[in-house]
């Protein structure tokens, strides 16, 4: 099974998800979603195997969030945004290609071993 990492490694979240893995021999694809923004149809993708609405993916601390007043926002305008400002999308995510998992805390990751 291949995994994926949704990785920023400003994020100390992030780095502790792949240290995680590491520790147990596993070497995920590393996706470095900042400077590689998702499309659309890959967050909806995402979204359908983390088993989330949108608004379960996003950053909702971020100022941007409150800037753009994403509060009330829809899937399909919460998607948008997460594809214009991908700060906006939760880290760590692994995903397997089947399932996806949210890692906060860190060793949720561990899930999709």
């Amino acid at each position: 099974m291949a995994l994926t990492l949704w990785h920023n490694p400003r994020c100390g979240k992030s780095r502790a998800a792949l240290a995680f893995l590491r520790e147990r021999g596993v070497e995920p694809a590393i996706r470095l979603y900042m400077k590689t923004p998702p499309l659309e149809a890959e967050i909806v993708d995402l979204l359908r195997r983390l088993g989330v609405p949108a608004i379960g993916l996003v950053r909702t601390n971020e100022p941007v969030f409150a800037d753009l007043g994403l509060a009330d926002g829809d899937d399909t305008a919460l998607v948008a945004a997460m594809t214009a400002h991908p700060i906006l999308i939760e880290r760590p995510i692994l995903d397997d290609g089947r399932r996806a998992v949210i890692g906060r805390p860190p060793e949720d990751i561990l899930a999709l071993l």
